[in-house]
């Protein structure tokens, strides 16, 4: 996939300019201030910094106490500032974000779902391997370029890269609110702003001039001291908090750094910490304004956004003197050691001093098959410059990789950038294989011939996630997650149990070298090549433009909205499937070659939890249809459901949905006849999904309730009528035998999010809301 890119800008952005100010904020003693625009795309658009302190000062003086960076970006862009709840871990934020991101995978369904509220505009504002991808995908690509140019949104053409590179290349700056139709666009907090992945339905609302709701997150704070030096690289930083957090531990909180130790990152490196947030589940992560965001911005071409910037720093940009935190970790960078984590969770810590003892105690397989450097995590001017530091010194010595070795470059930018100084080369030089500008193996876009299906065998990358088969599709395959100099090492030794720090190589005249660190610059002292120019800019007015989509396509599907509560209890559902263990959205719905079929719901509905692992057998995708006792693939049992007018629900463990934010996991469940997911605990993002397609999250009052359900149970939801926030949900569960047993629900609902479901959907509600105005 060559990912290209939809940016939206909000329409209604409040005054980008006050003749004068409040007394009591920084800035009371000047009277004006230059208009900088948000991005050289949007020349007529400003940065609102005015505005946002102008917010800040009204919950500053409600709150009376000191604040965290992180509250001062979020509060700053209340929809109603002066009367807002504000209670962490518990209100709902109503907000204005400054834009919507959409990847083209994301875009599909979004755009399809904004067109389908009938607003007329949004109120926001390798070649052989590109040329495949193009080919393969023109239909889609021409149904964003032209759906882009018809709604007011701008357009980034296949070959530019990664949303996330392209949004801190371009777009993203201190005090930002961005929302994003992926998990990892908390990238951008490398740049100071809050960067928050939602599900599609989210960006519609804001697309469509919706406030944009939030549960009011905690704040976890990491103070980081010391300085990284050596081997120890930024990536080092999230492996290791990851490894205290867990992929749950971040949940409903947002992860601010700070301390003496932040300065000896580079902005790229802190946007590799954000972008890995995701895998902790964080609503996303976030570094204080300073120098190294200046110099990133400048070398970008937005010197006087960071100007702008600096202005506003101590008032705006960085947490308050004794900000209070929900917890707080402390990380010493001085001896941060270089970790590798995995295999098939980005949770499971290893120090690379121990690392082989790890693989040898639990027999994993200890030659590397293929190392994989780049992504939207690790594909940086300084990633790629570390790890061709390293490469280097192995062709020097007439070393190349033992390991196959693949880079996916960032964006248009990272690839011409190395191309013409020469990292791109030293990469080639010991074997290296560049793909396209794209996401490519990090979501299992990669049509891996080298390893048979089932057959067991390690990889290394420097992506973010390495959940059972999210890279090839083989669920044998043991991924692990380190720093891009770190895989480079690791591919030329080809073994797990390699340690650089310690080890030794051996060259073409049989004699050991050992590497020596990796080095690189942080920006390009010639300045970034931009490469092709591939930003399409959308008309001034787009009316007139058509969207077609053709009835008989398998890629494409216009929505059909989805059927209203009738006001009745829903009553002897049967079970589809008890989720046994870990349930991704990757499990949900897996991606790989399914994400070809992201913009018709029918059809990529055919790989609705044929990922998930069922309790009754242990197996994936073998499930017994209730009604004839045979067994049959996951979605075909729903949809024999579905065919006969019965509803369903799906039973989970922990921690439910956590992964991508791939909202095809809640709009499958829903197409084919789900009325409610009961589990253990939810991942933030999807359990919103859930809610956004007319669904009911629900959490057993007792997580050993869980036990109670059987796959051949009937489970009925009582007393709807009164359905309301904080009040738990009845639920009688009715065995095969005829036994049955009442249990309790709870759930997360809003007054607003109930109005979502008694509509059928968040969308059947916006058309509602237009209708009655």
């Amino acid at each position: 996939s060559a990912m290209p890119m939809l940016l939206n800008r909000l329409a209604q952005l409040r005054s980008p300019l006050l003749s004068s100010l409040p007394a009591g904020r920084g800035l009371a003693s000047k009277t004006k201030v230059k208009q900088v625009a948000m991005s050289r795309f949007d020349p007529e658009h400003y940065v609102n910094f005015d505005v946002l302190e102008h917010n800040l000062v009204l919950v500053r003086k409600r709150l009376a106490r000191p604040m965290t960076l992180s509250e001062k970006v979020l509060y700053s862009h209340l929809a109603d500032p002066s009367n807002q709840d504000i209670k962490r871990g518990e209100s709902y934020l109503r907000l204005h974000p400054d834009r919507v991101a959409m990847q083209d995978a994301t875009a599909q369904m979004a755009m399809l779902q904004f067109i389908s509220s009938g607003l007329p505009r949004v109120a926001v504002g390798s070649e052989k391997d590109l040329a495949r991808a193009k080919d393969i995908n023109k239909e889609v690509y021409a149904f964003l370029s032209s759906s882009a140019a018809k709604y007011g949104v701008g357009f980034w053409k296949p070959g530019s890269g990664i949303i996330h590179q392209i949004v801190l290349e371009n777009y993203a700056y201190p005090g930002l609110l961005i929302i994003g139709t992926d998990s990892h666009t908390p990238n951008g907090g490398g740049l100071g702003g809050l960067c928050i992945g939602v599900g599609g339905a989210d960006a519609v609302d804001v697309m469509a001039g919706i406030p944009w709701e939030l549960k009011c997150p905690k704040v976890i704070g990491v103070k980081l001291t010391g300085k990284m030096s050596g081997w120890t690289s930024a990536k080092d930083v999230i492996l290791k908090v990851a490894d205290i957090l867990t992929v749950k531990g971040g949940t409903g909180a947002i992860v601010e750094y700070f301390g003496p130790g932040v300065d000896s990152i580079n902005c790229t490196g802190m946007a590799t910490i954000c972008n890995m947030g995701a895998e902790i589940g964080a609503t996303t992560s976030v570094f204080p304004f300073n120098d190294r965001m200046q110099d990133y911005l400048s070398a970008t071409g937005r010197k006087d956004i960071g100007d702008l910037a600096s202005m506003y720093k101590g008032v705006l940009l960085t947490a308050d003197k004794d900000a209070r935190y929900d917890q707080l970790i402390e990380i010493d960078l001085s001896k941060l050691e270089p970790h590798v984590n995995g295999p098939f969770t980005p949770d499971l810590a290893h120090p690379i001093s121990k690392l082989g003892q790890a693989a040898k105690d639990n027999s994993w397989p200890m030659d590397i098959s293929v190392g994989l450097i780049g992504s939207c995590t690790n594909s940086s001017y300084e990633d790629m410059s570390r790890a061709a530091s390293l490469a280097r010194q192995a062709s020097s010595r007439g070393v190349k990789a033992k390991s196959k070795f693949v880079i996916t470059p960032g964006s248009e930018q990272i690839r011409a950038t190395i191309e013409r100084d020469g990292q791109a080369k030293a990469l080639a030089d010991i074997g290296g294989i560049v793909l396209a500008n794209a996401c490519g193996p990090c979501i299992g876009q990669w049509d891996r011939q080298d390893v048979p299906k089932g057959s067991k065998n390690t990889i290394v990358n420097s992506y973010n996630r390495n959940f059972t088969g999210r890279n090839d599709a083989n669920p044998a395959t043991h991924s692990f997650v380190t720093s891009p100099e770190m895989v480079t090492a690791l591919s030329l030794a080809g073994r797990l149990d390699f340690n650089p720090l310690t080890d030794s190589l051996t060259d073409a005249s049989g004699a050991k070298f050992k590497l020596e660190p990796p080095q690189g610059d942080a920006l390009p002292n010639k300045g970034f090549d931009p490469g092709q120019d591939t930003y399409q800019a959308p008309p001034a007015d787009g009316n007139q433009l058509q969207v077609d989509v053709d009835p008989k396509s398998d890629r494409l599907q216009l929505l059909e909205p989805f059927n209203r509560w009738d006001g009745k209890d829903l009553d002897d559902m049967l079970v589809l499937i008890k989720i046994k263990g870990k349930c991704t959205t990757d499990h949900i719905s897996m991606a790989g070659p399914w994400l070809k079929y992201r913009g018709h719901l029918d059809n990529i509905s055919n790989n609705m939890f044929i990922g998930a692992i069922n309790s009754e057998n242990g197996e994936a995708n073998k499930l017994k249809n209730q009604l004839t006792g045979q067994y049959d693939t996951v979605p075909a049992v729903a949809r024999a459901y579905k065919a006969k007018g019965l509803a369903w629900v799906a039973i989970g463990d922990e921690n439910y949905g956590e992964g991508s934010s791939r909202e095809h996991a809640a709009l499958e469940p829903r197409h084919l006849g789900a009325r409610a997911i009961i589990v253990k605990s939810f991942a933030r993002i999807h359990e919103t999904n859930l809610k956004k397609q007319g669904l009911l999250p629900l959490t057993f009052e007792s997580p050993a309730d869980y036990d109670k359900i059987r796959p051949d149970s009937r489970v009925s939801l009582k007393d709807l009528g009164q359905l309301a926030p904080g009040k738990k949900v009845r639920c009688v569960v009715r065995h095969a035998d005829g036994g049955t047993e009442e249990i309790y629900l709870k759930h997360s609902l809003n007054e607003n999010q109930i109005e979502w479901f008694k509509a059928g959907s968040a969308l059947n509600r916006m058309r509602d809301l237009q209708k009655s105005q």
